[in-house]
Protein backbone atom coordinates (compact mmCIF):
# COMPACT_ATOMS: atom_id res chain seq x y z
CA UNK A 1 0.00 0.00 0.00
CA UNK A 2 1.40 3.34 -1.26
CA UNK A 3 1.34 5.63 2.03
CA UNK A 4 1.14 9.64 1.11
CA UNK A 5 2.25 12.34 4.10
CA UNK A 6 0.95 15.85 3.78
CA UNK A 7 3.90 18.63 3.88
CA UNK A 8 3.57 22.06 4.40
CA UNK A 9 -0.10 21.81 1.95
CA UNK A 10 1.11 19.12 -0.58
CA UNK A 11 1.50 15.36 -0.89
CA UNK A 12 4.14 13.36 -1.50
CA UNK A 13 4.73 9.20 -1.45
CA UNK A 14 6.21 7.93 1.40
CA UNK A 15 9.53 7.30 -0.13
CA UNK A 16 10.25 11.03 -0.49
CA UNK A 17 8.55 12.46 2.72
CA UNK A 18 11.01 13.69 3.89
CA UNK A 19 12.05 17.15 2.61
CA UNK A 20 15.17 18.78 2.31
CA UNK A 21 16.34 22.23 3.76
CA UNK A 22 18.55 24.41 2.85
CA UNK A 23 19.16 27.73 5.24
CA UNK A 24 21.23 30.70 3.74
CA UNK A 25 22.11 32.98 6.44
CA UNK A 26 24.24 36.08 5.29
CA UNK A 27 26.15 37.57 7.95
CA UNK A 28 25.03 41.99 8.96
CA UNK A 29 22.46 42.21 6.02
CA UNK A 30 19.76 44.79 5.94
CA UNK A 31 16.61 43.66 4.18
CA UNK A 32 17.00 46.90 2.29
CA UNK A 33 19.66 45.54 0.34
CA UNK A 34 17.26 43.26 -1.36
CA UNK A 35 15.05 44.28 -4.29
CA UNK A 36 11.96 42.17 -2.84
CA UNK A 37 12.49 45.11 -0.07
CA UNK A 38 12.32 47.55 -2.46
CA UNK A 39 16.21 48.51 -3.79
CA UNK A 40 16.24 48.98 -7.33
CA UNK A 41 20.25 48.85 -7.30
CA UNK A 42 21.73 45.68 -6.03
CA UNK A 43 21.80 43.36 -8.42
CA UNK A 44 20.25 40.28 -6.84
CA UNK A 45 18.83 37.47 -9.41
CA UNK A 46 18.76 34.06 -7.70
CA UNK A 47 17.37 36.06 -4.05
CA UNK A 48 15.08 37.41 -6.91
CA UNK A 49 14.06 34.25 -8.00
CA UNK A 50 13.25 32.70 -4.40
CA UNK A 51 11.20 35.73 -3.50
CA UNK A 52 9.02 34.94 -7.24
CA UNK A 53 8.81 31.70 -6.36
CA UNK A 54 7.99 31.78 -2.53
CA UNK A 55 7.09 33.96 -0.23
CA UNK A 56 8.70 37.22 1.37
CA UNK A 57 8.13 38.10 5.34
CA UNK A 58 7.30 41.61 6.09
CA UNK A 59 8.00 41.76 9.52
CA UNK A 60 10.88 39.33 10.10
CA UNK A 61 13.44 40.26 13.59
CA UNK A 62 16.25 38.93 15.13
CA UNK A 63 15.09 39.30 19.19
CA UNK A 64 18.28 41.32 20.14
CA UNK A 65 21.76 40.93 21.58
CA UNK A 66 23.09 41.75 25.03
CA UNK A 67 26.40 41.66 23.37
CA UNK A 68 28.16 44.18 20.85
CA UNK A 69 28.91 41.14 18.85
CA UNK A 70 25.34 40.99 17.91
CA UNK A 71 25.58 37.89 15.99
CA UNK A 72 26.35 35.61 19.11
CA UNK A 73 23.27 35.65 20.51
CA UNK A 74 21.21 35.65 16.72
CA UNK A 75 22.77 32.82 15.99
CA UNK A 76 22.13 30.97 19.19
CA UNK A 77 18.37 31.80 19.00
CA UNK A 78 18.62 30.65 15.45
CA UNK A 79 19.78 27.02 15.90
CA UNK A 80 18.33 26.16 19.22
CA UNK A 81 14.67 28.58 19.43
CA UNK A 82 15.38 30.04 22.83
CA UNK A 83 15.08 33.57 24.07
CA UNK A 84 17.20 36.37 24.30
CA UNK A 85 17.47 35.66 27.98
CA UNK A 86 17.10 31.85 27.86
CA UNK A 87 20.61 31.24 26.08
CA UNK A 88 24.24 30.98 27.20
CA UNK A 89 26.87 33.68 26.19
CA UNK A 90 29.90 32.52 24.33
CA UNK A 91 31.58 31.18 27.07
CA UNK A 92 28.32 28.56 28.04
CA UNK A 93 27.41 30.80 30.82
CA UNK A 94 24.69 33.43 32.05
CA UNK A 95 24.28 36.22 29.66
CA UNK A 96 25.30 39.62 31.65
CA UNK A 97 22.61 40.07 34.23
CA UNK A 98 20.80 36.66 33.14
CA UNK A 99 20.70 33.83 34.78
CA UNK A 100 21.77 30.37 33.67
CA UNK A 101 19.12 28.50 35.65
CA UNK A 102 16.89 29.77 32.35
CA UNK A 103 19.48 27.68 29.94
CA UNK A 104 19.02 23.98 29.83
CA UNK A 105 21.63 21.85 30.31
CA UNK A 106 21.02 19.77 27.40
CA UNK A 107 20.79 22.97 25.10
CA UNK A 108 23.40 21.81 22.49
CA UNK A 109 21.49 18.45 22.04
CA UNK A 110 18.31 20.13 20.94
CA UNK A 111 19.90 22.52 18.61
CA UNK A 112 19.30 22.14 15.03
CA UNK A 113 22.07 19.43 13.74
CA UNK A 114 21.23 17.46 16.76
CA UNK A 115 17.80 17.30 15.94
CA UNK A 116 17.90 16.37 12.27
CA UNK A 117 20.48 14.46 13.08
CA UNK A 118 18.48 12.05 15.33
CA UNK A 119 16.40 11.20 12.34
CA UNK A 120 18.92 10.44 9.46
CA UNK A 121 19.07 13.62 7.88
CA UNK A 122 22.82 14.28 6.35
CA UNK A 123 23.61 17.88 8.06
CA UNK A 124 26.04 20.43 6.61
CA UNK A 125 27.61 23.40 7.58
CA UNK A 126 29.54 26.32 6.41
CA UNK A 127 30.32 29.68 7.68
CA UNK A 128 32.21 32.18 9.50
CA UNK A 129 34.42 31.32 12.25
CA UNK A 130 33.42 32.08 15.67
CA UNK A 131 30.90 34.13 17.29
CA UNK A 132 27.99 31.54 17.09
CA UNK A 133 26.74 28.48 19.63
CA UNK A 134 29.86 26.18 19.09
CA UNK A 135 28.28 23.34 20.89
CA UNK A 136 25.38 23.12 18.62
CA UNK A 137 27.35 23.89 15.63
CA UNK A 138 30.11 21.16 16.06
CA UNK A 139 27.03 18.67 16.10
CA UNK A 140 27.02 19.11 12.05
CA UNK A 141 28.21 16.22 10.06
CA UNK A 142 29.36 18.27 8.13
CA UNK A 143 31.31 21.33 8.95
CA UNK A 144 33.40 24.07 7.40
CA UNK A 145 34.20 26.90 9.39
CA UNK A 146 36.09 29.87 7.91
CA UNK A 147 35.59 33.57 7.97
CA UNK A 148 36.27 34.91 4.23
CA UNK A 149 35.61 38.50 3.62
CA UNK A 150 38.35 38.97 0.93
CA UNK A 151 38.06 40.03 -2.49
CA UNK A 152 39.31 37.28 -4.25
CA UNK A 153 38.19 33.78 -5.25
CA UNK A 154 39.89 31.92 -2.87
CA UNK A 155 39.10 34.74 0.17
CA UNK A 156 35.89 35.59 -0.85
CA UNK A 157 31.95 34.16 -0.37
CA UNK A 158 33.00 31.87 -3.84
CA UNK A 159 35.03 29.52 -0.91
CA UNK A 160 31.79 29.31 0.83
CA UNK A 161 29.79 28.28 -2.54
CA UNK A 162 32.59 25.48 -3.46
CA UNK A 163 32.37 24.06 -0.07
CA UNK A 164 27.95 23.99 -0.33
CA UNK A 165 28.43 22.80 -4.07
CA UNK A 166 31.15 20.26 -3.50
CA UNK A 167 28.71 18.77 -0.69
CA UNK A 168 25.94 18.54 -3.22
CA UNK A 169 28.23 16.68 -5.50
CA UNK A 170 29.65 14.28 -3.36
CA UNK A 171 25.76 13.08 -2.59
CA UNK A 172 24.99 12.88 -6.02
CA UNK A 173 28.44 10.90 -7.09
CA UNK A 174 27.82 8.15 -3.85
CA UNK A 175 24.11 7.79 -4.61
CA UNK A 176 23.16 9.02 -1.55
CA UNK A 177 19.44 8.96 -1.22
CA UNK A 178 19.15 10.67 2.97
CA UNK A 179 17.56 13.82 3.49
CA UNK A 180 19.49 16.44 3.89
CA UNK A 181 19.77 19.78 6.22
CA UNK A 182 22.23 22.55 4.67
CA UNK A 183 23.45 25.80 6.59
CA UNK A 184 25.02 27.68 3.71
CA UNK A 185 26.38 31.12 5.63
CA UNK A 186 28.86 33.88 4.60
CA UNK A 187 30.91 35.70 6.48
CA UNK A 188 30.16 38.61 3.89
CA UNK A 189 28.60 41.36 4.02
CA UNK A 190 29.86 41.74 7.41
CA UNK A 191 32.95 44.31 7.35
CA UNK A 192 35.40 44.34 6.07
CA UNK A 193 33.51 44.77 2.75
CA UNK A 194 36.47 43.60 0.03
CA UNK A 195 34.75 43.02 -2.94
CA UNK A 196 36.10 41.63 -6.28
CA UNK A 197 37.21 44.14 -8.47
CA UNK A 198 34.91 43.88 -11.69
CA UNK A 199 32.13 44.10 -8.76
CA UNK A 200 33.24 46.84 -7.29
CA UNK A 201 33.62 48.56 -10.61
CA UNK A 202 29.96 48.06 -10.90
CA UNK A 203 28.97 50.17 -8.01
CA UNK A 204 31.60 52.92 -8.45
CA UNK A 205 33.88 51.53 -5.34
CA UNK A 206 36.88 50.10 -4.15
CA UNK A 207 38.43 48.97 -1.05
CA UNK A 208 39.03 51.58 1.08
CA UNK A 209 40.98 51.74 4.29
CA UNK A 210 40.79 55.57 5.38
CA UNK A 211 37.27 57.32 4.70
CA UNK A 212 37.47 58.29 1.14
CA UNK A 213 37.33 62.11 0.43
CA UNK A 214 35.30 62.10 -3.70
CA UNK A 215 32.02 61.12 -4.53
CA UNK A 216 32.27 58.77 -6.87
CA UNK A 217 29.20 59.70 -9.02
CA UNK A 218 29.21 55.94 -9.94
CA UNK A 219 28.29 55.23 -6.06
CA UNK A 220 24.86 53.77 -4.92
CA UNK A 221 22.68 56.63 -3.76
CA UNK A 222 22.76 57.68 -0.26
CA UNK A 223 20.07 55.92 2.11
CA UNK A 224 16.82 57.61 2.27
CA UNK A 225 16.79 58.45 5.94
CA UNK A 226 21.05 59.18 6.01
CA UNK A 227 22.14 61.40 8.32
CA UNK A 228 25.65 62.71 9.35
CA UNK A 229 25.41 62.03 13.12
CA UNK A 230 23.09 60.13 15.01
CA UNK A 231 20.68 62.84 17.26
CA UNK A 232 22.18 61.44 20.59
CA UNK A 233 24.86 59.31 21.96
CA UNK A 234 24.04 55.51 20.76
CA UNK A 235 24.71 54.00 24.04
CA UNK A 236 27.82 52.29 23.60
CA UNK A 237 31.23 54.42 23.67
CA UNK A 238 34.25 53.32 21.25
CA UNK A 239 31.88 50.69 19.73
CA UNK A 240 34.06 48.86 16.97
CA UNK A 241 31.40 48.98 14.43
CA UNK A 242 31.11 52.72 14.87
CA UNK A 243 34.67 54.11 15.11
CA UNK A 244 36.86 51.54 13.55
CA UNK A 245 35.54 49.51 10.39
CA UNK A 246 38.15 50.29 7.74
CA UNK A 247 37.36 52.84 5.19
CA UNK A 248 34.63 53.82 7.37
CA UNK A 249 36.35 55.43 10.95
CA UNK A 250 34.07 58.04 12.89
CA UNK A 251 33.57 59.31 9.03
CA UNK A 252 29.75 59.67 7.98
CA UNK A 253 30.04 61.92 4.73
CA UNK A 254 28.34 61.46 1.53
CA UNK A 255 31.51 59.89 -0.16
CA UNK A 256 32.31 57.50 2.47
CA UNK A 257 28.95 56.24 2.96
CA UNK A 258 27.69 55.73 -1.03
CA UNK A 259 31.26 53.93 -1.07
CA UNK A 260 30.37 51.59 1.91
CA UNK A 261 27.32 50.77 0.54
CA UNK A 262 28.63 49.94 -3.29
CA UNK A 263 31.48 48.10 -1.32
CA UNK A 264 28.46 46.30 0.72
CA UNK A 265 26.14 45.46 -2.63
CA UNK A 266 29.10 44.11 -4.37
CA UNK A 267 29.78 41.24 -1.40
CA UNK A 268 25.89 40.93 -1.73
CA UNK A 269 25.67 40.01 -5.48
CA UNK A 270 28.91 37.51 -5.23
CA UNK A 271 26.72 35.92 -2.11
CA UNK A 272 23.94 36.12 -4.70
CA UNK A 273 25.93 34.16 -7.03
CA UNK A 274 26.89 31.40 -4.91
CA UNK A 275 23.31 31.00 -4.72
CA UNK A 276 22.57 30.65 -7.71
CA UNK A 277 25.17 27.81 -8.22
CA UNK A 278 23.63 26.16 -5.53
CA UNK A 279 20.31 25.92 -6.68
CA UNK A 280 21.82 25.08 -10.33
CA UNK A 281 23.13 22.06 -8.50
CA UNK A 282 20.03 21.33 -6.89
CA UNK A 283 18.07 21.69 -9.67
CA UNK A 284 20.48 19.33 -12.22
CA UNK A 285 20.38 16.58 -8.97
CA UNK A 286 16.31 16.70 -9.12
CA UNK A 287 16.20 17.79 -5.91
CA UNK A 288 14.82 21.42 -5.89
CA UNK A 289 11.12 20.41 -5.96
CA UNK A 290 11.88 18.78 -2.49
CA UNK A 291 13.60 21.01 -0.88
CA UNK A 292 13.28 24.12 1.48
CA UNK A 293 15.11 27.13 0.82
CA UNK A 294 15.25 29.84 3.63
CA UNK A 295 16.96 32.93 2.89
CA UNK A 296 17.74 35.22 6.15
CA UNK A 297 20.41 37.13 7.85
CA UNK A 298 21.53 36.69 11.33
CA UNK A 299 20.45 40.88 11.88
CA UNK A 300 20.59 43.86 9.80
CA UNK A 301 22.52 46.85 9.73
CA UNK A 302 23.08 50.40 9.78
CA UNK A 303 25.31 51.09 6.98
CA UNK A 304 24.51 54.87 7.36
CA UNK A 305 21.49 55.12 8.24
CA UNK A 306 20.09 57.28 11.19
CA UNK A 307 24.17 58.09 10.99
CA UNK A 308 24.49 54.74 12.13
CA UNK A 309 27.08 52.37 10.36
CA UNK A 310 26.72 49.38 12.96
CA UNK A 311 23.81 47.27 13.50
CA UNK A 312 23.61 47.43 17.85
CA UNK A 313 20.21 49.50 17.35
CA UNK A 314 16.92 48.73 16.93
CA UNK A 315 15.66 50.79 13.99
CA UNK A 316 13.69 48.66 11.15
CA UNK A 317 17.06 48.62 9.04
CA UNK A 318 18.84 46.93 12.31
CA UNK A 319 16.15 44.88 14.13
CA UNK A 320 14.80 43.19 10.95
CA UNK A 321 15.93 40.70 8.92
CA UNK A 322 15.08 40.06 5.19
CA UNK A 323 13.00 36.61 5.21
CA UNK A 324 12.82 34.68 2.14
CA UNK A 325 11.26 31.36 2.04
CA UNK A 326 10.67 28.84 -1.44
CA UNK A 327 9.52 25.21 -0.91
CA UNK A 328 6.68 22.86 -1.45
CA UNK A 329 3.19 24.10 -1.14
CA UNK A 330 4.39 27.85 -1.00
CA UNK A 331 2.26 30.46 -3.24
CA UNK A 332 4.83 32.28 -5.88
CA UNK A 333 5.10 35.64 -5.25
CA UNK A 334 3.24 36.10 -2.15
CA UNK A 335 4.11 38.11 0.70
CA UNK A 336 2.74 38.29 4.65
CA UNK A 337 4.25 40.43 7.94
CA UNK A 338 4.46 36.49 9.33
CA UNK A 339 5.67 38.65 12.91
CA UNK A 340 8.15 36.38 12.93
CA UNK A 341 11.58 35.91 14.63
CA UNK A 342 14.88 33.64 14.01
CA UNK A 343 14.43 31.70 16.94
CA UNK A 344 11.04 30.62 15.26
CA UNK A 345 13.40 28.94 12.48
CA UNK A 346 13.85 25.24 14.26
CA UNK A 347 10.22 24.45 15.56
CA UNK A 348 8.99 25.57 12.05
CA UNK A 349 11.53 23.03 10.06
CA UNK A 350 10.50 20.37 12.83
CA UNK A 351 7.02 21.23 11.63
CA UNK A 352 7.79 21.10 7.78
CA UNK A 353 9.53 17.60 8.56
CA UNK A 354 6.74 15.78 10.58
CA UNK A 355 9.12 15.87 13.56
CA UNK A 356 8.56 16.32 17.00
CA UNK A 357 10.02 19.92 18.57
CA UNK A 358 12.14 19.70 21.18
CA UNK A 359 10.52 20.85 24.93
CA UNK A 360 13.49 22.97 25.37
CA UNK A 361 12.41 25.56 21.98
CA UNK A 362 10.75 28.55 22.59
CA UNK A 363 9.44 29.29 19.36
CA UNK A 364 6.53 29.39 17.30
CA UNK A 365 6.39 27.58 13.84
CA UNK A 366 5.44 29.39 11.12
CA UNK A 367 4.12 26.20 8.70
CA UNK A 368 0.81 28.21 9.16
CA UNK A 369 1.91 31.02 7.38
CA UNK A 370 3.80 29.26 4.99
CA UNK A 371 0.69 27.21 4.09
CA UNK A 372 -1.25 30.82 3.54
CA UNK A 373 -3.28 29.81 6.68
CA UNK A 374 -2.45 32.77 8.88
CA UNK A 375 -0.79 36.10 8.19
CA UNK A 376 1.12 36.09 11.55
CA UNK A 377 1.76 33.86 14.43
CA UNK A 378 2.24 36.71 17.26
CA UNK A 379 0.40 39.95 18.31
CA UNK A 380 3.39 41.91 19.68
CA UNK A 381 7.48 42.35 19.15
CA UNK A 382 9.87 42.62 21.25
CA UNK A 383 13.54 44.00 20.86
CA UNK A 384 16.51 44.29 22.69
CA UNK A 385 20.20 45.91 22.85
CA UNK A 386 22.18 46.39 26.03
CA UNK A 387 25.55 45.40 24.77
CA UNK A 388 26.59 48.77 26.00
CA UNK A 389 25.84 50.76 28.59
CA UNK A 390 22.83 49.15 30.48
CA UNK A 391 19.98 49.27 30.63
CA UNK A 392 20.40 50.17 27.22
CA UNK A 393 17.73 49.85 24.33
CA UNK A 394 14.73 48.15 24.11
CA UNK A 395 12.09 48.22 21.13
CA UNK A 396 8.35 46.55 21.38
CA UNK A 397 6.07 46.80 17.93
CA UNK A 398 2.09 45.90 17.83
CA UNK A 399 0.63 46.49 14.44
CA UNK A 400 1.96 49.58 12.72
CA UNK A 401 3.18 50.94 16.21
CA UNK A 402 6.45 50.94 17.17
CA UNK A 403 8.13 52.30 20.33
CA UNK A 404 11.87 52.58 21.06
CA UNK A 405 13.20 53.55 24.91
CA UNK A 406 17.13 54.11 25.51
CA UNK A 407 18.82 54.56 28.85
CA UNK A 408 22.37 54.95 28.26
CA UNK A 409 26.00 56.17 29.42
CA UNK A 410 24.84 55.98 33.38
CA UNK A 411 21.37 57.70 32.57
CA UNK A 412 22.57 60.68 30.90
CA UNK A 413 20.51 59.70 27.70
CA UNK A 414 17.25 59.02 28.28
CA UNK A 415 15.27 58.79 25.41
CA UNK A 416 12.06 57.42 24.08
CA UNK A 417 10.82 57.38 19.83
CA UNK A 418 7.27 56.29 18.29
CA UNK A 419 6.88 55.54 15.39
CA UNK A 420 3.73 54.95 12.83
CA UNK A 421 5.34 52.33 10.19
CA UNK A 422 2.92 52.51 7.76
CA UNK A 423 3.04 55.66 7.90
CA UNK A 424 6.53 56.46 8.34
CA UNK A 425 8.20 53.30 7.54
CA UNK A 426 11.97 55.05 7.18
CA UNK A 427 11.63 56.45 11.22
CA UNK A 428 12.32 59.83 9.64
CA UNK A 429 13.48 61.96 12.77
CA UNK A 430 13.17 66.00 12.39
CA UNK A 431 16.91 65.95 11.87
CA UNK A 432 15.78 64.40 8.31
CA UNK A 433 13.96 67.39 7.46
CA UNK A 434 17.32 69.77 7.93
CA UNK A 435 18.00 71.17 4.57
CA UNK A 436 21.29 69.99 4.28
CA UNK A 437 20.21 66.33 4.80
CA UNK A 438 17.15 66.62 2.08
CA UNK A 439 19.96 68.25 -0.20
CA UNK A 440 22.23 65.62 -0.05
CA UNK A 441 19.41 62.65 0.03
CA UNK A 442 16.64 64.00 -2.17
CA UNK A 443 14.09 63.29 0.29
CA UNK A 444 11.75 65.37 1.55
CA UNK A 445 10.21 64.17 4.70
CA UNK A 446 6.39 64.68 5.45
CA UNK A 447 5.96 67.25 7.98
CA UNK A 448 4.62 64.75 10.10
CA UNK A 449 7.35 61.94 9.41
CA UNK A 450 9.08 62.80 13.10
CA UNK A 451 9.43 60.86 16.75
CA UNK A 452 5.86 61.30 17.98
CA UNK A 453 6.27 60.43 21.10
CA UNK A 454 5.72 63.81 22.53
CA UNK A 455 2.63 64.30 20.38
CA UNK A 456 0.03 64.67 22.54
CA UNK A 457 -2.34 63.06 20.16
CA UNK A 458 -0.37 59.67 20.41
CA UNK A 459 -0.32 59.92 24.48
CA UNK A 460 -2.56 56.64 24.82
CA UNK A 461 -0.47 54.79 22.15
CA UNK A 462 2.78 55.52 24.14
CA UNK A 463 1.05 54.34 27.43
CA UNK A 464 -0.01 51.22 25.74
CA UNK A 465 3.03 50.55 24.13
CA UNK A 466 4.83 51.25 27.41
CA UNK A 467 3.06 49.25 29.48
CA UNK A 468 3.04 45.93 26.82
CA UNK A 469 6.73 47.25 26.39
CA UNK A 470 7.50 46.22 30.47
CA UNK A 471 4.84 42.94 30.46
CA UNK A 472 7.13 41.54 27.73
CA UNK A 473 10.32 42.11 29.31
CA UNK A 474 9.03 40.49 32.92
CA UNK A 475 8.00 37.61 30.22
CA UNK A 476 11.07 37.35 28.56
CA UNK A 477 13.47 36.79 31.80
CA UNK A 478 14.62 40.35 31.20
CA UNK A 479 16.97 41.40 33.79
CA UNK A 480 16.94 45.02 33.16
CA UNK A 481 14.59 48.43 33.74
CA UNK A 482 14.05 51.64 32.92
CA UNK A 483 14.24 54.73 34.56
CA UNK A 484 10.35 55.35 34.71
CA UNK A 485 9.47 51.96 34.68
CA UNK A 486 9.35 50.00 38.53
CA UNK A 487 12.64 48.57 39.19
CA UNK A 488 11.56 45.33 40.97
Amino acid sequence: MLLCLAVAGHSVSADDARPNFLIIVTDDQSPFTLSAYGNTVCQTPNIDRLAASGMTFDAAYHMGSWSGAVCIPSRTMLITGRTLWHIPNSNNQAPPGGDLAHVPADLADNSLAAVFNRPGYDTFRTCKEGNSYPPGDSLFTVLHEQSMRGGTPETSSEWHGDRAVEFLQQREATGDADPFLMFFGFSHPHDTRDGTPELLGRYGAYNAIEPPTEVNPLAPPLPLNYLPAHPFHHGHPMLRDEVEVSGVLISRSEATVRNEIGREYACIELIDTQIGRVLEQLDAMGELDNTFIFFTSDHGIAVGRHGLMGKQNLYEHTWRVPFIVMGPGIEPGSRAPGNIYLLDLLPTLCDLADSSIPETVEGISFAPVLRGEAETIRDVLYGCYCGGTLPGMRSIRVADWKLIKYDVIDGTVRETQLFNLADNPHEFLIEHHAADVVALTGIQPAAHHLNLASDPRCAAKRHELEALLLAEMQRLDDPHRFWDQPQE
